[in-house]
């Protein structure tokens, strides 16, 4: 009787065939793409790993490792402004490395039937999420308007900011599609409109979730390693490909091509 998680090796059942190969090939490019530009590239490579006949846990562990890679580079990129605000992201790095660490232990501790259900529901979450995305920061202003809490003069990780972290970082380990945008969001709390500055903040603070819950992943025997690696190879490429891309198709139109297919995945899982 095979493992409830797909705990197999890759060879297990058949080598994964070409169409596979260029399936994942693909879906890997696309997400590469999408994540230079607007965002969402998960949505592609976790459906597409299940529509291989990966198991569901085990599609969503294979997706997260495969995308750990192009965080790192991301950082990598902003490691100047990362230094720099180094004394602010240390704590949030801490909650987010326990969030993902429980986020992933969870994942292990569900059972694919149970996953398998949520499933429709996280990606209608981060469709709709990924949908409001443009609008996120200025309602997060006018609700710290509200509440009467001026931004400081230098930017701090209050209480709060830290509670809503560690429960974006608890999503991230688990199922992860959107949290760039949770953390975006959760983090204009922390830097107001100083964009760049929460951005570099997201990349590494992402590495921290995701990459402590993808140790947990490896160590389980859930990732299936010949597609996780097309998947980060042609991602690398579709980075690449996606600065071309922006220069030709404005960002509205990418995030609302994301929109809609993630919209009809979620239709998709909801009546199969």
């Amino acid at each position: 009787m095979g493992d409830p998680h797909g705990r197999l090796p890759d060879h297990a059942g058949g080598m994964t065939s070409l169409l596979d190969l260029v399936a994942l090939a693909g879906a890997g490019t696309l997400a590469g793409i999408i994540n230079a530009i607007a965002g969402g590239g998960t949505f592609f490579t976790f459906a597409t790993l299940m529509a291989i006949g990966l198991p569901p846990v085990a599609a969503n562990a294979t997706s997260a490792v495969s995308v750990v890679p192009g965080q790192i580079a991301s950082a990598l990129a902003y490691r100047g402004e990362i230094l720099a605000l180094s004394r602010v992201l240390v704590p949030l790095c801490a909650v987010s490395a326990i969030g993902g660490l429980f986020g992933g232990w969870l994942l292990l501790n569900t059972d694919d039937t149970t996953f398998r259900g949520l499933v429709p529901w996280l990606l209608l979450f981060a469709t709709v999420l990924f949908a409001l995305s443009p609008r996120i920061p200025a309602l997060m202003q006018r609700l710290r308007g509200a509440a009467g809490t001026p931004l400081p003069a230098a930017a701090r990780a209050t209480t709060g900011a830290l509670a809503l972290q560690g429960v974006v970082a608890i999503y991230g380990g688990y199922f992860g599609a959107g949290m760039g945008i949770m953390m975006l969001a959760s983090l204009s709390i922390v830097f107001g409109d100083r964009f760049h500055d929460a951005n570099a903040a997201k990349n590494i603070l992402a590495v921290c979730m995701q990459g402590f819950a993808v140790l947990l992943f490896v160590f389980s025997g859930l990732v299936h390693w010949s597609e996780a690696i097309v998947i980060t190879l042609s991602s690398v490429t579709g980075g690449f490909l996606g600065v071309v891309v922006a220069r030709r198709v404005p960002v509205p139109v990418m995030r609302w091509t994301v929109v809609a297919i993630g919209a009809a995945l979620s239709a998709w899982y909801f009546v199969t």
